[in-house]
């Protein structure tokens, strides 16, 4: 799988650490960015991450800031994205089992390294159930319209 991958300032330190964890897993990974400390805009990197993922340049995206929260808000403000924000794996799971979720969030200053994996393999290895929750996803899309 091809995975877009973006963070801000904060996300710097823990951005490398899923990158390689990704491409341990088999993955090809597109880093849209930062690449230092010094301060940017989120919204910039959530946008650049989810045109990847809304064009099928790549299969899924992986967002981080602080807390998770402003980067998926400005993903998911990009038409056919279905951001989550998630600080443990049952969520990230059902997010991409109910919500057939595009990008997974997460903040730096909110979980560490080893849970970030854990959330992210959990995430990456859950498939979308359809059924009952296509309806819903349907709906959710009908919102952007």
């Amino acid at each position: 799988m091809k995975l877009a991958i973006g963070c801000d300032h904060v996300g710097i330190e823990l951005k490398p650490v899923i990158v390689e964890f990704l491409e341990e897993l088999g993955h090809s990974v597109q880093d849209f960015g930062t690449d230092s400390a010094a301060r940017v805009d989120y919204p910039d990197y959530a946008q650049a991450v989810s045109q990847a993922v809304v064009t099928k340049n790549c299969d899924l995206g992986i967002l981080i800031c602080g807390t998770g929260v402003g980067i998926s808000i400005a993903a998911n403000k990009v038409k056919g994205i279905r951001a989550v924000v998630c600080s443990e794996p049952y969520s990230a799971k059902l997010s991409r089992e109910h919500n057939n979720t595009n990008i997974l969030a997460f903040g730096s200053r909110v979980i560490g390294p080893e849970l970030a994996k854990m959330i992210t393999k959990e995430w990456l290895d859950a498939e979308f159930q359809g059924g009952r929750h296509q309806k819903r996803v349907d709906q959710i899309s009908q919102l952007q319209n």
